[in-house]
């Protein structure tokens, strides 16, 4: 945990507020978030181990973490059926959706340029 009134921290804080490009890699950003919400743009709703299953090299752990990071930042929907046994579904927000346009072109512009 950081202190709030570190200069790294303020930094961070006024780079998220006042920079758009900045406030979106850090939604998107990381190994895994991308390719979770490609998963949920493919399908309407995935089960946990659907997802787990898609991303094969995945750990629980990390799983857990950004599928709470993505639906603390609004781009995912958690839905809990409080069932025996437990069934959790996810399913991409309106706000998760908007990011479709530029995951596509991001794949677009990583498949032309990656061989270079």
């Amino acid at each position: 945990m950081r202190k709030e009134n570190s200069t790294n921290f303020l930094n961070e804080k006024d780079l998220a507020n006042n920079c758009g490009m900045y406030y979106t890699i850090t939604l998107i950003g990381g190994r895994w978030k991308i390719s979770i919400l490609a998963a949920l743009l493919d399908h309407e709703v995935m089960r946990y181990s659907e997802i787990k299953t898609r991303l094969t090299n995945i750990t629980e752990r990390m799983l857990i973490k950004q599928l709470k990071e993505l639906q603390d930042d609004g781009l995912i929907i958690r839905n809990d059926y409080k069932e025996v046994p437990p069934r959790v579904e996810y399913s991409i927000s309106k706000k998760g959706r908007s990011l479709e346009k530029l995951l596509i072109e991001m794949q677009q512009w990583g498949k032309k340029h990656s061989k270079e």
